[in-house]
């Protein structure tokens, strides 16, 4: 047993910074590092590659950092943890064992985590009663079953740390929750018990704090002047210890910062319920955290509290709800922010004349009211406005229709109209959210564990 256990997270998201997770090997000592690649719509766009490939649906991102970095993973002993399987892990460990081949390594053990995808049980499994009634509203699932196309499920993280027990070097997940992939390597390297609820909260807990990254060092920080080096700035690592402290830090000579503010900043990113934190390891008390500072660039973290699991793990499932596009127009001299105006009435009113409407429309004027709608008045003279038109319907032609009326108002429409930019839009699919639950005796999970 090590203590303390080095993590750190390198990946907050799939498209964070590709240096990140590189530095985090070389800039210190280090003995997991986690990278997380999934969010929700991610999947749907996994499966549609799968569906076009095969031989794809993973993070392809994940295999060029391995070519990288492979070689210093075997070399320093660091063990790896990614959710960069999507919704094809087996297709993703193939990839990177091709690239230790290539880089003639050998004895290195992938290990994958899989049982999250139930896309192709999903019939099978509301046959037999489970209903997957929307979260929110309580809707259920048959209202949109033909149009779903992703169903995974936030899997434990004991199945990682099966993994790791098994000796995996590299692990590579589908959809595990975010702060699972801290906790399973603390499950491993501390024996914690699957009811060790209060040691499975601390864990959870480092894990929320790292999951996004460099938002617990400075990045996305409300006081964001203070923050040192952002052009440099350091990932965050936990120094973990078996009785659930833990240490939040970052290497030294990085930029970024680590206090009590940015740290407490993560806790309550994305919190919900702070007294009840579900996962499908554990529930925990947010309230119960205790922050304390013990040094530059060093917050402790203690006292947190932990409830028994649920009975069910949560789905996440997306589903095809209609098309959309948006056109973009820069608008500028005397009168901008007017001659803007003129151009939404124009554009929505020539399409009503043509026929067409929508299920939804939408005018936008970057810049002055787009974030914040009418909290901030508008200035008296406004040099030059980005007006963005969108329109949304579950047909995708009035869509392409809707397209066709943007370019013309630069030679149509009123003065100092330019700036169209991208070529006509064109239809996209608008990928929606269906949170669910299924029973966890359902679902059945799988490790396998293989040697290059």
């Amino acid at each position: 047993m090590k203590e303390p256990v080095l993590i750190g997270n390198g990946q907050g998201f799939w498209g964070d910074s590709i240096d990140a997770p590189v530095k985090l090997m070389h800039d210190g000592p280090i003995h997991y590092v986690t990278l997380d690649y999934l969010a929700e719509v991610t999947m749907s766009i996994m499966q549609r590659q799968k569906q076009r490939n095969p031989s794809r649906g993973y993070a392809t991102d994940f295999v060029h950092l391995m070519k990288e970095t492979l070689s210093a993973i075997v070399e320093k002993d660091i063990k790896v943890i990614a959710s960069a399987g999507g919704v094809n892990p087996e297709a993703c460990r193939e990839a990177v064992f091709e690239v230790a081949r290539e880089l003639g390594l050998t004895g290195l053990k992938i290990g994958i985590v899989e049982g999250d995808d139930i896309l192709a049980t999903l019939p099978e499994l509301m046959q037999s009663g489970a209903e997957f009634n929307h979260l929110e509203n309580g809707e259920p699932l048959s209202l949109v079953q033909d149009k779903v196309l992703s169903a995974n499920v936030y899997i434990s993280s004991l199945p990682i740390a099966e993994a790791l027990e098994q000796g995996a070097q590299v692990i590579i997940t589908g959809r595990a929750t975010d702060p699972g992939l801290v906790l399973a390597p603390l499950v491993h390297e501390f024996g914690w018990r699957a009811d060790d609820w209060d040691r499975l909260a601390a864990g959870t807990i480092a894990g929320h704090i790292l999951e996004c990254g460099a938002q617990a060092t400075g990045g996305n920080f409300s006081r964001w002047w203070e923050v040192p080096n952002y052009a440099q700035i350091g990932y965050p690592i936990v120094e973990a210890y078996s009785d659930g402290t833990f240490i939040v830090t970052k290497h030294p000579g990085t930029g970024g910062m680590v206090t009590i503010d940015t740290v407490s900043e993560q806790i309550v990113y994305e919190m919900g319920d702070p007294k009840n934190y579900i996962s499908p390891d554990v529930c925990v008390d947010f309230t119960t955290i205790e922050l304390e500072e013990v040094g530059k660039d060093r917050v402790k973290v203690s006292g947190i509290k932990g409830m028994p699991s649920t009975d069910f793990y949560k789905v996440s499932l997306s589903y095809l709800n209609g098309y959309k596009a948006s056109g973009t127009l820069t608008i500028s001299g005397p009168q901008a922010y007017e001659k803007a105006q003129k151009c939404a009435e124009i554009v929505w009113q020539r399409l009503k004349d043509a026929g067409f409407t929508f299920d939804d429309t939408n005018s936008e004027y970057l810049g002055l009211n787009s974030c914040h709608a009418e909290i901030n008045p508008i200035p008296e003279q406004v040099n030059e406005v980005v007006l963005r038109l969108s329109a949304r319907d579950v047909n995708p032609d009035k869509i392409t229709r809707f397209g066709k009326e943007i370019a013309p108002l630069i030679t149509n429409g009123p003065p100092g109209v330019t700036g169209f930019a991208g070529g006509r839009p064109k239809p996209q699919e608008i990928v929606a959210y269906w949170p669910a639950l299924i029973d966890k005796s359902l679902v059945e999970t799988s490790v396998t564990v293989e040697e290059v």
